[in-house]
C-alpha cells in the first residue's frame, strides 16, 4: 500500500507544528519520503497569521457591504459593483479559510477557496422553494447569490488571487519585522 499526501503533526513537545511529505504507511509503521524534509511553523506564527486573517476577513467584509450598498451612490460603474462585490466575498472566503487553518499553504488555501466558489455558484443552478426563498433574503443575497454566471467564477478567481498576493505580503512583511 503506497500513498503520498502532507500530513500536519506535533513535534518539539508540542511548541511547534512540522509538516512532512509522508510517502507510505505500511503496517502502521510511517515511511517519510527521503527527499522530504520537516518543516516547522511555530505556533506564535500560526495564530499570528489567523489573527491577522480574520482581521483582513472583516476588513473585507466591510468593504463588500459598502460596495454592495454605497457603490452605485458613488457613481461607481454596475460592472464593478457587481464583479467587484463577487470579487471580494472570494477574497473573504479566502481569508477565513486562512483564519481557520493558519498552518495550510497559500496553495491549498486557494485550491479550497476556489472550490467553495465554485460550489456556492453551481448551487445557484438548483431551485427549489426553500432555497430560492432565502436567496431571496438579504442574507441569501450576499451568501449566495441569485443567478448563475460563469463571469462569477471569474472574480471569485480573481479575489482569491488578490487574498492569496495579500496573504503573501503581509506573511513576508511579518517575518522581516521578527527578524529585526
Amino acid at each position: 500500500m503506497s500513498f503520498c499526501w502532507d500530513r500536519v503533526f506535533s513535534i518539539g513537545g508540542g511548541k511547534s507544528i512540522g509538516i512532512v511529505h509522508i510517502s507510505a504507511i505500511i503496517d502502521g509503521a510511517l515511511r517519510v519520503a527521503p527527499h522530504m524534509s520537516v518543516l516547522p511553523v511555530p505556533r506564535a506564527a500560526a495564530a499570528r497569521r489567523a489573527i491577522v486573517a480574520l482581521a483582513l476577513a472583516l476588513t473585507v467584509i466591510a468593504l463588500g457591504l459598502g460596495l454592495r450598498f454605497y457603490g452605485r451612490g458613488f457613481g461607481l460603474p454596475v460592472f464593478i459593483v457587481k464583479y467587484g462585490g463577487s470579487a471580494l466575498w472570494a477574497t473573504m472566503v479566502y481569508f477565513l479559510l486562512a483564519a481557520t487553518a493558519p498552518r495550510l499553504s497559500r496553495s491549498r488555501l486557494v485550491g479550497i477557496a476556489l472550490t467553495v466558489a465554485i460550489l456556492v455558484e453551481l448551487i445557484r443552478l438548483v431551485h427549489t422553494p426553500w432555497l430560492d426563498s432565502f436567496r431571496l433574503t438579504l442574507a441569501g443575497a450576499l451568501l449566495l447569490g441569485r443567478i448563475f454566471s460563469v463571469w462569477n467564477i471569474v472574480a471569485y478567481a480573481v479575489g482569491i488571487a488578490l487574498g492569496a498576493a495579500v496573504d503573501l505580503k503581509v506573511c513576508a512583511d511579518a517575518s522581516r519585522n521578527d527578524g529585526n
